[in-house]
């Protein structure tokens, strides 16, 4: 799938920590969990990633992704990254993206040796994005330590239950904002540009035009994706914390399939609520504000209308 989402002008990560670095063959543990029972389908997310990480499955799936016309881009958490990142290297990644579900460039750990950010960065021989955050200081912190790009969202995403189980996240908008207001301080205090991606929640075009207006460089999805005819996961998704056998902080959420990846992200849409021709959307919009690339986004006026989207739609209830 990472070579069509390509194919349709956009970028595909793949979790080290997911199933296809367990598995040689991840399809039956897909099919399996698409089939489980709502109540046993958690003792299943255990069961399958208690298989542990093949090392040997690192190279071979970053030549697949190049093989299928698309940059190897990897996420894994700062944990991942300490055991497995030098044959992340050595295997030829593209981008590294470190993820956790706050990322701050102070870690104090008792249990394991937290990864040094500034020293990983510096020998990756390739550009490495750090996330997740939603607090301006934290993001000028990563940027000090060398990150290409900052990934903002605490417990946005659709599958994702953080912000229920720990009770911490900041609304999406308000944290982009101030982590693009952050980015801007940082390109004047050193000169250097780093990229702010939104990451979760996102589900329309005109959601992704939103973030864009608030300050985001890119938007990282998800859920839209899942619903795709060629994603694996037979109409689910899954947060990456959802597999957890202690804290579980995601769960499997059914959203179906619609229709192809090229469908999803370019269209033609069948729908009129924005869920399919995501980036036709947001050229539409562009178009209606008279902007003319990401950036101009910024520019238009940004207001808080919580009735702007049903305001005279009494007769579209239900639809």
């Amino acid at each position: 799938t990472a070579g069509l989402i390509r194919a349709q002008g956009c970028l595909a990560a793949i979790n080290l920590e997911g199933l296809w670095f367990r598995y040689a063959d991840p399809a039956p543990c897909f099919a399996a969990i698409a089939a489980a029972p709502k109540e046993s389908v958690q003792a299943l997310f255990a069961e399958l990633y208690a298989q542990p990480i093949d090392a040997t499955l690192i190279p071979r799936r970053i030549a697949e992704m190049r093989a299928a016309g698309a940059p190897a881009i990897v996420a894994a958490t700062p944990q991942a990254i300490g055991t497995y990142g030098d044959a992340v290297i050595a295997a030829g990644v593209d981008l590294l993206i470190i993820q956790s579900q706050v990322s701050s460039a102070r870690h104090i750990a008792s249990g394991y040796a937290p990864l040094e950010l500034s020293a990983f960065v510096a020998r990756a021989g390739a550009p490495v994005a750090i996330g997740n955050t939603s607090n301006a200081a934290a993001a000028y912190a990563l940027m000090e330590q060398g990150a290409a790009a900052i990934f903002v969202g605490v417990g946005p995403g659709n599958a994702c239950t953080t912000r229920e189980v720990l009770g911490i996240g900041v609304p999406q908008v308000t944290a982009v904002s101030d982590v693009a207001a952050a980015r801007d301080a940082y390109l004047a205090d050193s000169g250097r540009y780093v990229p702010v991606v939104a990451d979760g929640g996102i589900r329309k075009g005109g959601e992704i035009a939103k973030a864009l207006a608030v300050g985001a460089d890119a938007v990282m999805i998800g859920s839209p994706l899942a619903r795709a005819s060629e994603a694996p996961g037979h109409g689910y998704n899954w947060g990456m914390a959802a597999p957890s056998p202690t804290l579980p902080r995601g769960t499997r959420i059914e959203v179906g399939t619609v229709g192809s990846i090229e469908q999803v992200l370019n269209g033609p849409s069948r729908v009129t609520d924005g869920s399919e021709n995501l980036i036709g959307a947001v050229r539409q919009s562009a178009a209606a504000l008279g902007v003319r690339n990401v950036r101009g986004f910024r520019d238009v006026e940004v207001m808080h209308a919580p009735a702007a989207a049903t305001e005279g739609k009494s007769w579209q209830r239900g639809r």
